[in-house]
């Protein structure tokens, strides 16, 4: 294999497969396409235009090296600023839309970012009040048109054939081994840290998993994007799709996917569980809506999808039987998805194992895959080959990067995907890579010597069952500064929101509820009044003001004793053991979810 730079996906399909439809988006109500060759000129107009800016594409460094910004929903512009960035030898920070000003402001200033690409009024607003306070951002560009802000199309408007020559000169000077992205990802203590991935790096991951997986090079596939494409999952799976020939569409937004779909009508998608979960709960609920007959079939054919093994045969009479509720049932939910599924990935977290046999026996086939943003990031995934997926795992590594399990079952993985480091935290790089062992923090086994299975989180940092990583710590010592809190912990690993278990302060407690002449008899009565129900209610309303809505807690419940080391939940150190927690309120954190 010999290693690509990422915008080399230009050439290759103009080459290879020139479409009409490379790119599509809504605009105004219609289908846009945008073909192979538009692309391609876009992007160089766009390079000439960022060349023209006093972009540089002369210092291939991580700090010497130009860094452009986006924060912006996936569209088409997404795509052309990413592929004009890397043409120049900039590199591009992609943010998500959802940052908080503080983090952004962080990520800015920390990146030196010199332009940034914002495309709604809400987001050109927020960026514009944290660049007053990030010196190297020299201007703001929007893709929606707003009055009095400049457009994207204006860059392109700066190109000249003298630029375009100094694009095709800083295109051939980009080597393979250059930061083609620094993503930057919330660490355990809430400070973002930025992981620089190189061409090579993402680009050895799309043709490992393109081996693995298969995707075809089919000129007429086309799939439909709504994940964030700052999130490497989705970059790299559309450089798969770039690669490919595959027709990458645009929803509109997650609340119009499912109109997308019956549009566009693709042949997959990737997704995250918590989108799986909405769609199973939306079929569920129209079910529930049925009568008589219509309702009974709906219901036996999800009681047999719920027993369905793809690596053990149910016997003649139930694959009949399963035929059959295909036939009756299961059509018309593919039908909503648009009728052409052929694949869905999906990763981020985990993924409900009743969730994988349902839709896989109704023939929308579902693979699991596992990755860190550190490994570009891919580490494995079930797949459609005989034999390649097994429920409740992330499927067999893909090939061409090593794995192997440490003495506490943390997954390490070697190979060109491992990223080149943390940006400007050497201490931290070395933390996690070591002797070229990218360490993910995550705990697994080897199932049946074939399929990877995360068992455990080792690192604090979890997510939510909708693929957000949320950082508990930054969140508990804010809820602490209230006088009513004495300890909090926040859960919510793959599970739909986060959550907090709070143990009040009883001696400000107490006060307030006889200032209140509220009567105190005991602490269990207390944590069930009303009105003391309602005033954690305000002041857990009041601190998720501070923290996106991912971070926000949306229930709680509230502690009657506190934690210590002589009942176990703390070190000697006095550090919370979250595991010992979790298992000794089980019941209080049931109730939050249930």
């Amino acid at each position: 294999m010999n290693s690509k730079r990422l915008f080399d996906c230009l050439e290759h399909q103009l080459q290879h497969f020139p479409k009409e439809d490379m790119l599509a988006a809504k605009e105004n109500g219609k289908w846009v396409k945008y073909s192979t060759a538009e692309v391609a000129d876009i992007a160089n107009k766009f390079s000439a235009g960022l060349l023209a800016l006093g972009i540089s594409g002369n210092d291939f460094t991580p700090e010497g090296a130009d860094k452009i910004a986006i924060i912006s929903n996936n569209r088409p512009e997404w795509v052309f600023t990413d592929l004009a960035t890397q043409q120049t030898g900039a590199i591009l920070v992609p943010v998500y839309p959802t940052t908080n000003p503080l983090e952004l402001e962080f990520i800015l200033n920390d990146a030196a970012v010199k332009y940034v690409f914002v495309s709604s009024k809400d987001l050109y607003e927020k960026a514009n009040d944290v660049c007053a306070r990030v010196p190297s951002v020299k201007k703001i560009f929007s893709f929606d048109r707003l009055e009095g802000v400049a457009h994207w199309t204006e860059v392109l408007a700066m190109s000249s054939p003298a630029n375009l020559e100094k694009v095709a000169e800083a295109k051939a000077m980009v080597p393979t081994e250059h930061l083609a992205t620094i993503i930057y990802t919330s660490g355990t203590t809430g400070t973002p840290k930025g992981v620089m991935l190189k061409h090579s790096n993402i680009y050895t991951n799309v043709y490992y998993s393109k081996v693995s997986f298969p995707f075809n090079d089919a000129p007429e596939t086309k799939v439909l994007s709504f994940l964030p494409l700052n999130h490497i999952f989705e970059k790299m799976c559309t450089y798969i799709y770039l690669f490919s020939g595959i027709s990458i569409y645009y929803a509109e937004s997650l609340e119009t996917i499912g109109d997308n779909l019956k549009e566009v009508k693709p042949d997959g998608f990737t997704t995250v569980p918590r989108l799986l979960e909405k769609v199973f709960e939306k079929i569920m609920t129209a079910g529930s809506h049925l009568t008589g007959t219509k309702k009974k079939l709906f219901y036996w054919a999800v009681g047999l999808a719920e027993k369905y093994d793809n690596q053990k045969s149910g016997g003649w009479w139930y694959d009949t039987q399963l035929a059959i509720a295909n036939k009756l049932i299961f059509s018309k939910w593919r039908e909503a998805l648009g009728g052409n599924i052929n694949f869905i990935v999906t990763g981020g977290a985990a993924c409900q194992v009743k969730l994988l046999r349902i839709f896989n026996a109704a023939r929308i086939p579902v693979y699991e895959g596992y990755g860190p943003t550190e490994n570009s990031p891919v580490i494995s995934v079930n797949r459609k080959a005989v034999g390649g997926t097994k429920f409740g795992t992330v499927g067999p590594v893909i090939e061409g990067i090593q794995v192997k399990l440490a003495e506490d079952g943390e997954i390490l993985v070697s190979g060109s995907c491992v990223m080149a480091g943390y940006y400007k935290r050497q201490d931290l790089t070395d933390e996690t890579v070591i002797n070229g062992w990218l360490h993910t923090g995550d705990i697994g086994v080897m199932d049946e010597g074939k399929y990877l299975k995360i068992t455990d989180r080792k690192k604090e940092l979890f997510k939510t069952s909708g693929g957000k990583y949320v950082a508990p710590q930054p969140i508990e010592n804010k809820l602490k500064e209230s006088p009513f809190v004495e300890q909090v912990m926040v859960v919510g690993a793959e599970r739909k929101f986060v959550g907090a278990l709070i143990v009040p302060s009883f001696p400000t407690l107490k006060e307030w509820m006889r200032e209140k002449n509220i009567p105190f008899t005991t602490a269990e009565d207390a944590l069930h009044h009303p009105k003391v129900l309602e005033l954690y209610r305000e002041l857990v309303e009041s601190f998720n003001n501070f923290f996106n809505h991912v971070e926000q807690i949306k229930k709680f419940e509230l502690i009657p004793r506190e934690w210590s080391i002589e009942t176990g939940e703390m070190t000697p150190k006095m550090s919370l053991k979250r595991k010992v927690v979790m298992e000794k309120f089980k019941e209080n954190v049931e109730r939050i979810y249930a």
